[in-house]
């Protein structure tokens, strides 16, 4: 449903550290990109995300509201994942665990302040 979603960033270089170091932790990489902006996922034909320096140059801000969310592809994928989140600088939102009986994820917002889950839903 969804081709990419792009967040702001502040330093494109810390933000590629973080990003490639996560995101690998699901199989994901960059995929291609600018200077600017750089996208991240498994392959073109599937969702991707996407780190830009805003084009107005203005400054990168957190949208109100807005979060990325990121499937750990099991509770233990979450886990790693908000592990490997934590471990790179990033700041905790909510500790990984049950929020509904069919979701279990984590929260963190990343060096730039986006806010991130990583999830897990059985329907």
């Amino acid at each position: 449903m969804l081709g990419y979603v792009t967040i702001g960033v502040k330093d494109m270089g810390r933000a590629e550290g973080f990003y490639n170091a996560l995101l690998a932790e699901i199989g994901a990489k960059q995929l291609f990109g600018q200077d600017r902006i750089k996208f991240y996922g498994t392959g073109p034909e599937d969702s991707m995300l996407a780190v830009c320096i805003p084009y107005d140059e203005e400054e990168a801000q957190p949208g109100n509201g807005c979060m990325v969310a990121i499937p750990g592809g099991s509770r233990e994928g979450v886990d790693k994942l908000y592990a490997k989140a934590m471990e790179l600088g990033a700041t905790d939102e909510g500790e990984p665990g049950e929020r509904l009986p069919i979701f279990y994820g984590a929260y963190v917002r990343d060096l730039d302040g986006n806010k991130l889950c990583f999830f897990e839903m059985k329907m």
